[in-house]
């Protein structure tokens, strides 16, 4: 029994792939900007967010009347005029998308590259149309370098490491049958072990709660993912959605199902709504910017998400923090990843009511390990390099006193107390039936994203600041371990979780 379920996880799991759904197109007329997949460089180089004013709808008549009235606020109407602000200020359009939530066409121009970027927002700024200009600012995912053998993403490091058949020794109760069923890197998620997630979904598992994943392409044909997406959307350019690292983890994390042949999410019965804002490049780091993560926040918010999952950070953007406002004020709860190495305020974590989250740190004490057995297997169903050398020994992220010594936040740059969750050596899906182990607050946003499922299935009225509450217990100034099984059992009367986990840690 035990090699048949090595040779599960081994073997190389096929599905019928989940058709990409198209991109919704824009009532605007637009120049697409086209990304390949791999490419380092989006070409938002010299280019302007311009937000027009969506004019009042009136009606005039014809030149040539006869009873027939002309819309001025028609898709051509309101692109000509765009055309027309572009050519006064020497400016080349380049993409328009229309943001009626704001009451703004939001609309890509490029500029000379010998012109001053902060002279022409001054004066595109004075003109009446014009709601405000801004420069098109860049993101990068949230994940770090870390062990042997990973490969890294740029300055931030996504440490992915292929593991296609990594197994463990399940434990007794839940976590058996996890693995009877299929899924036999649940037993080292750190989800499974101090969130206590057999107990937690025997009352919730995020049934019917959508949650939106702002970020790279995921790979809907992953065992772990197949048919969890109802969207698979592509707002960096008009292809078909590509598989790519980051995206695809944060899912499983968030969603994986049960039975996929791997892990199991956080919130197996949520609905993932996969919008590509990011973009891998080469070098596997991920990379978005102002315009098309604008798109896909304002997609979620018009096409019922109820959490936004952004595993990324960024400056301030004025465009992207009127989106959270209205996503706020309509219920909508939103996760951002924390920037460990952020000086000063960052998007989305320092905006007011978003949930930030850090990666809680290792601990020195009680590590899992992976098997000797188990590495083996790993090497021999890839036989890459890679996986040859990698570390026999897992460092699984636990709670503890070093949880408050070494976070990878900076308290003093989310506008609330921010939360720590699981975020080092987490295992999840990777693009092509694999599976991989990855670090960073990225990840660790994602188990929050889940939980926030699993609570409003139980709690489907709440609001953001009434889910912030019951994720921060007690009156934390700076950070707050969560502990799921409290969260929940504040929810559901009979809640008993066998090891229980306080706010500064495991119990003994």
């Amino acid at each position: 029994m035990k090699l048949l379920r090595i040779l599960t996880v081994c073997a190389a799991l096929t599905f019928s792939a989940m058709p990409a759904i198209a991109r919704p197109d824009s009532d605007l007329p637009t120049t697409e900007a086209v990304v390949s997949t791999g490419a380092d460089d989006y070409g938002d180089d010299h280019q302007l967010l311009v937000m027009l004013r969506l004019p009042a709808t009136h009606y005039r008549p014809d030149a040539t009347y006869g009873g027939r009235y002309i819309d001025d606020n028609s898709r051509s109407a309101r692109q000509r005029r765009a055309e027309d602000l572009a050519r006064q200020h020497g400016l080349t359009l380049v993409e328009g998308w229309p943001m009626a939530i704001l009451g703004i066409d939001c609309y890509v121009m490029r500029y000379p590259d010998s012109t001053d970027a902060d002279h022409l927002i001054a004066q595109l700024s004075r003109d009446p149309q014009v709601e405000w200009a801004q420069p098109v600012a860049r993101f990068d995912g949230m994940a770090q370098s870390s062990g042997a053998g990973r490969t890294t993403d740029g300055k931030n490091g996504d440490a992915m490491t292929a593991r296609a058949g990594v197994t463990a020794t399940a434990k007794p109760g839940a976590a058996a049958d996890a693995d009877a069923s299929g899924d036999p890197l649940y037993s080292v998620q750190p989800a499974a072990r101090y969130w206590h997630l057999a107990e937690l979904h025997r009352y919730t598992r995020g049934r019917g709660i959508t949650v939106a994943v702002v970020d790279s392409g995921i790979d809907a044909s992953h065992p772990d993912l197949h048919g969890q997406l109802d969207v698979n959307n592509n707002f960096v350019d008009a292809g078909p959605t590509p598989a790519e690292n980051h995206g695809t983890a944060v899912a499983g994390i968030i969603a994986a199902r049960v039975g996929g042949g791997g892990i199991i999410g956080v919130a197996p019965q949520a609905r993932l709504m996969g919008l590509r804002a990011c973009w891998q490049q080469r070098d596997l780091a991920t990379r978005c910017n102002s315009f098309t993560l604008s798109k896909a926040i304002n997609f979620a918010i018009l096409n019922g998400a109820q959490v936004i999952n952004l595993s990324l950070s960024g400056p301030p953007d004025r465009l992207l923090d009127r989106l959270l406002d209205v996503a706020l004020e309509r219920g909508i709860s939103v996760v951002g990843a924390i920037d460990p190495h952020a000086t000063s305020p960052t998007f989305p974590a320092s905006h007011h009511g978003v949930l930030a989250v850090a990666s809680q740190a290792r601990s020195p004490l009680g590590a899992a390990s992976v098997t000797p057995e188990a590495q083996a297997t790993s090497a021999a169903s890839s036989g890459t390099a890679g996986l040859r050398s990698l570390a026999a020994t897992i460092a699984l992220a636990q709670p503890g006193s070093a949880t408050r010594a070494g976070s990878d936040a900076s308290p003093a740059l989310s506008a609330e107390p921010h939360l720590l969750a699981p975020g080092n050596d987490i295992p999840t899906s990777a693009p092509g039936a694999r599976w991989a182990f990855v670090s960073g607050s990225s990840y660790a946003a994602a188990h929050v994203s889940g939980m926030l499922a699993l609570l409003d299935e139980l709690r489907p009225d709440s609001s953001p600041a009434q889910m912030r509450t019951l994720l921060q217990s007690g009156a934390a100034l700076h950070a707050a371990t969560i502990d799921a099984c409290t969260t929940i059992a504040r929810l559901v009367r009979d809640l008993r979780c066998a090891r229980q986990i306080s706010q500064h840690g495991a119990a003994p």
